[in-house]
């Protein structure tokens, strides 16, 4: 019954000269179970003391009046009964038809029960929790001499978690839940005090702050439930068991499981769908992991969904906390109190589902409530898992499209649910769950410079800064460990090729010839893949082909010699989307492209400083798409690839020129990636560069406005062919887009206005350029080259 799973000496629970026994019982039947097992020596049998047994309810009223107040030192033995579901295939465990009894199985009403001792006795058993001595209990609630009502509310939560403790001994860790969450946060000396002190700060009453944690702290925590975790989780698995064949890192499992024995996890998945929270709950639940605490927005706060999801884990937060400090405190406070327990968490840090396809960047909010529990010494570590969950299709994409290119969102509500749940009854091959390598957030945000220290509020500026960049830094590490493990599908390289051969179509054969060298590059890298050797198999091919031709990303011509496949006219996005998964493992190949491009337009001997300038220039305009190392790793990784190209380089540039044989080694790969990889990202910064040099630099930039403007002229560009594919036009992109131009200082300066104009315009020409470059590759691509019939 102690807190944080500590244990008494064995000498303390002998010979003592009382028990208490602290009966959870809510019925009539369970008082006689327990009445009859304490009388047939059950704590005798239990714990080898013969010591006469006093019965109290755990109940906070009678445990403060009978308990509290003893001047000896009793045994203190919480004791329940247990009732337990029908076993079937060897596992216990709710399902629908048990309803039917009209009662759960878990706590049967009392006629059931009656029924249940006679026809079903294996359905019961008494359990007792860990027990402990009142002294300890006392030594383990300092203040309790001064209040003995909360030392009495104290013992009573003490009881029930060494009872729930006990019971997932018997019923599986699948089943651990929380208990009496808000009142013992209510409780906490800590937390009252830090209530105090926001009151005073704020001028608000004391009393209203309490009340005000009290509401935020009920509306927050998830009250989870056993039986509505077991149906909520049976009546959703088909849901996604019916569309994909779920493809699971088991090793990656039994790592985490080990580690879960000793520290909370915080499970940080990749989000590309709504069905992402029950594909990894799945997982977890026939894993025998607890269920996560899943953070979620308050879009899915609709009936029935919220009040279900509220009972299965999820933990609505405000969308907007603006300067409300006791719900800040609340937040806070249950983040800590929840990985003090080791209650495992689960959010989704993009802040949202990808519109792309690949990895958005991070919010870092939750991470900084994590890291203030890190730094008041409330928990000593947590280990993040990056989760990468990847779709070889996405029956909902066609909505997020449509989203990029200007349509509305469609609110979440019931017509929502079942038009979501219909369209998930097609197959949709597999979906890949992959676990990268845990981090310890303690070690890496001191790594990362984060002082991990109490201090004095408010904090000073230089502190308040480091801990900011530790943070960011550490989103970024988790984000780079989702990409590390995330796969390739058939799909995204399928996607890739097709993508790079503007709006040609192509036979299964040269389709197969424009896959092999990309093939052959990513076994080469050892990259994670899907099942990309089908692609090797003509029939199997076909197959992957027909399956996104049903999807409508792929059209097929059959009125000639043979089927023809290309882009389906209009799903550029929904092609893009499935590429970009897998976009990342190419980026420093298709960098390495466009600087051996920009290389070559330079003075000879001078080539190579170029090259590199030109390669960190796009490290730079590519930092809010991609994931980029550190400037002396990144260089390291560019060379990996230069020397996957050309193994001789060293000793070819040994004299600071490049040479053209490098371009001719490059179309020898067989493959080129600048225009498969780079195009869209790049001319969506042209257009908005091309916007804000046509603008009045006088003129404030309203943010959704000008991305609205460049959706429209975008469009315009895509029918003039001054873009290459539907594709970059892009509310997602422009607005990384817009970021970069603030980044660079091109929406507003403190310079002259025609300086800022006369930037902006350079910024568009050197946009114009890399672009032309990008077209340059894509000549020298030779699936840009191949033969037609």
């Amino acid at each position: 019954m102690l807190d944080h799973d500590s244990r008494l000496p064995e000498a303390a629970l002998t010979a003592p000269h009382s028990v208490v026994a602290l009966v959870d019982a809510a019925s009539q039947v369970e008082r006689e179970l327990v009445g009859h097992w304490l009388a047939e020596g059950g704590i005798a049998q239990e714990f080898g003391t013969a010591a006469p047994v006093t019965q109290i309810d755990l109940d906070p009223a009678a445990v403060t009046d009978r308990l509290v107040g003893r001047s000896d030192d009793p045994l203190v033995v919480p004791v329940r009964v247990l009732w337990l579901p029908p076993e079937r295939d060897g596992v216990r465990r709710t399902t629908f038809s048990d309803l039917l009894t009209m009662t759960n199985p878990r706590k049967p009403n009392r006629l059931v029960q009656r029924r249940l001792l006679s026809k079903a006795p294996d359905r019961h058993l008494v359990l007792t929790g860990a027990p402990a001595r009142l002294s300890a209990l006392r030594a383990n609630n300092p203040g309790s001499a001064a209040a003995p009502d909360a030392f009495g509310r104290a013992i009573v939560r003490a009881g029930i978690v060494a009872l729930e403790r006990a019971e997932r001994a018997v019923i599986g860790d699948r089943y651990k839940v929380p208990r009496l969450v808000v009142e013992e946060i209510l409780d906490s000396p800590e937390f009252l005090r830090r209530l105090d002190a926001i009151a005073e700060e704020t001028g608000v009453p004391a009393r209203e702050a309490y009340r005000r944690a009290e509401r935020g702290l009920r509306e927050l925590v998830a009250a989870q439930s056993r039986l509505v975790s077991d149906l909520f989780t049976q009546a959703m698995r088909p849901v996604h068991a019916s569309t994909w064949k779920v493809d699971s890192d088991e090793s990656g499992l039994d790592r985490l499981r080990t580690l879960n024995r000793r520290y909370p996890l915080v499970f940080l998945p990749s989000h590309r769908s709504y069905v992402d929270a029950f594909v990894l709950g799945d997982i977890l639940a026939r894993n025998d992991f607890p269920p996560n605490h899943v953070v979620g927005g308050a879009n899915l706060k609709f009936w029935p969904i919220g009040p279900i999801a509220r009972r299965t884990g999820t933990v609505f937060i405000r969308r907007s906390f603006g300067d409300d400090e006791v719900y800040k405190a609340v937040v806070e406070e249950y983040f800590a109190y929840l990985l003090t327990k080791r209650f495992n968490l689960e959010w989704y840090f993009e802040g949202g589902r990808t519109r792309t396809g690949k990895l958005r960047p991070p919010r870092y909010g939750l991470l900084n409530y994590l890291a203030a529990a890190l730094r008041s010494k409330r928990i000593d570590d947590v280990m993040l898992v990056p989760v990468s969950i990847t779709y070889e299709r996405l029956n909902e994409i066609g909505a997020i499209a449509d989203e990029q290119t200007g349509g509305s969102k469609q609110a979440e509500g019931l017509a929502w649910l079942a038009r979501y749940v219909r369209n998930q009854q097609h197959s949709a091959g597999h979906v890949y769950v992959r676990f990268g390598t845990p981090l310890s957030a303690r070690d890496r945000l001191a790594a990362l410079g984060d002082p991990l220290a109490a201090h004095p509020n408010p904090a000073p500026e230089q502190i308040v800064e480091l801990e900011h960049r530790a943070v960011q830094r550490l989103a970024f590490e988790v984000a780079v460990g989702i990409n590390d493990v995330t796969p390739i599908t058939v799909n995204a390289l399928t996607t890739l090729v097709l993508l790079g051969v503007h709006e040609r179509a192509l036979t299964r054969h040269e389709l197969r010839a424009a896959i092999a060298p990309v093939l052959g590059y990513i076994e080469n890298r050892d990259l994670p893949r899907g099942e990309l050797a089908t692609l090797r198999d003509d029939h199997r091919l076909a197959v992957v082909l027909e399956q996104l031709a049903i999807a409508k990303v792929v059209t097929v011509y059959r009125g000639g010699l043979e089927p023809v496949y290309a882009i389906h006219a209009g799903a550029h996005l929904e092609a893009a989307f499935y590429r970009n998964s897998a976009v990342h493992w190419f980026v420093n190949r298709a960098i390495l492209e466009l600087a051996i491009l920009t290389a070559m337009e330079a003075p000879e001997g001078d080539q190579l400083r170029v090259g590199w300038e030109a390669a960190y220039r796009l490290r730079d305009l590519l930092k809010f798409e991609f994931f980029f190392p550190e400037r002396a790793e990144f260089t390291s990784q560019l060379t990996a690839e230069m020397l996957l190209v050309d193994p001789e380089w060293h000793r070819r540039t040994a004299a600071g020129t490049v040479g053209t044989e490098i371009l001719a080694r490059l179309a020898e790969s067989g493959f080129m990636m600048a225009h498969r990889v780079l195009r869209s990202f790049i001319d969506a910064q042209l257009v908005v560069a091309e916007r804000l040099a046509a603008r009045d630099p006088v003129l404030p930039v309203d943010r959704k406005a000008f991305v609205d403007e460049c959706l429209h002229v975008g469009k315009q560009m895509l029918l003039q062919q001054r873009l290459h594919s539907p594709e970059s036009v892009s509310s997602e992109l422009f607005g990384s887009a817009l970021k970069l131009a603030d980044n660079h200082g091109l929406l507003a300066s403190d310079e002259e206005p025609a300086e800022l104009a006369a930037r902006r315009v350079r910024f568009a020409g050197e946009l114009r350029a890399i672009s032309g470059r990008i077209s340059r590759a894509a000549t020298l691509d030779p699936s840009n080259r191949l033969e037609t019939l």
